[in-house]
C-alpha cells in the first residue's frame, strides 16, 4: 500500500475546502474519503421528515472514538403523517472512475440506506437507493453504483458517477430505532 496523499477539493455549493485523503490500494483502491474531521458540520446536515409533516425525530452529532472522528445518528422514524425517515447528507461529487461508495459502520442491528441524489433528481423523493445491514462491531460496506435502486420510474439510466450531487445516510420506511455510526464513507 502506496502512502496516502492529499488533495484538496472545493465544494460547488459552498466556500467550505476540503482537505480529503485519497488512498492508492491496488484493486480496492479508494478514490476519496471523508472521515469526519475537518468540521464536518459543514458539510453534513440532519435532516427528517418534518420538512414535509412527518414526526420522525433525531439528530446527528461528530464525535471521537479512540482518537478517529465519526457520524452518530440516532433517533425515531415514523411512518405517521406521511413520514418515515432521518437522515444527514452532504453536497458532494464523484471522482471520475468511481464505481460505488465504501463506508465504515457499525450501528444497532438495522437496516440503513445511501441515498444518492444526481442533477436529474429535481425533487426531494427522486433519489438511488442501496441497502446494508449494520452489527455491533465496524465493518466495511462497498455499494457498487450498479446496485442502487431508483426511487422513481423517471430516473432512467441508473446511477452514474458523473452526475452524483449529494449522498445520504437514511433510517427510512419503516417503525424503528435508528442508531448508526459512521467512521468514513468514500469512492471507490
Amino acid at each position: 500500500m502506496k502512502t496516502p496523499s492529499v488533495f484538496w477539493w472545493r465544494m460547488t455549493t459552498t466556500t467550505v475546502v476540503l482537505a480529503l485523503v485519497a488512498l492508492t490500494a491496488g484493486a480496492g483502491e479508494t478514490l476519496m474519503r471523508d472521515d469526519f474531521d475537518n468540521q464536518p458540520e459543514q458539510r453534513w446536515r440532519f435532516v427528517s421528515d418534518r420538512v414535509m409533516g412527518g414526526i420522525s425525530n433525531g439528530n446527528v452529532i461528530f464525535d471521537r472514538i479512540g482518537g478517529d472522528s465519526i457520524a452518530h445518528m440516532t433517533g425515531v422514524v415514523s411512518t405517521a403523517n406521511n413520514g418515515g425517515f432521518i437522515q444527514f447528507r452532504r453536497n458532494i461529487e464523484a471522482p471520475q472512475g468511481a464505481l460505488g461508495v465504501v463506508l465504515r459502520v457499525r450501528g444497532n442491528g438495522e437496516n440503513y440506506f445511501l441515498h444518492a441524489r444526481t442533477r436529474a433528481a429535481r425533487l426531494p423523493w427522486h433519489y438511488y437507493r442501496a441497502g446494508f445491514d449494520t452489527t455491533s462491531e465496524w465493518r466495511e460496506v462497498r455499494l457498487p453504483f450498479a446496485g442502487f435502486l431508483p426511487s422513481s420510474d423517471r430516473l432512467k439510466g441508473g446511477l452514474q458517477a458523473a452526475s452524483i450531487r449529494s449522498l445520504g445516510i437514511v433510517a427510512y420506511g419503516r417503525e424503528h430505532r435508528a442508531d448508526i455510526q459512521v467512521a468514513w464513507l468514500g469512492f471507490y
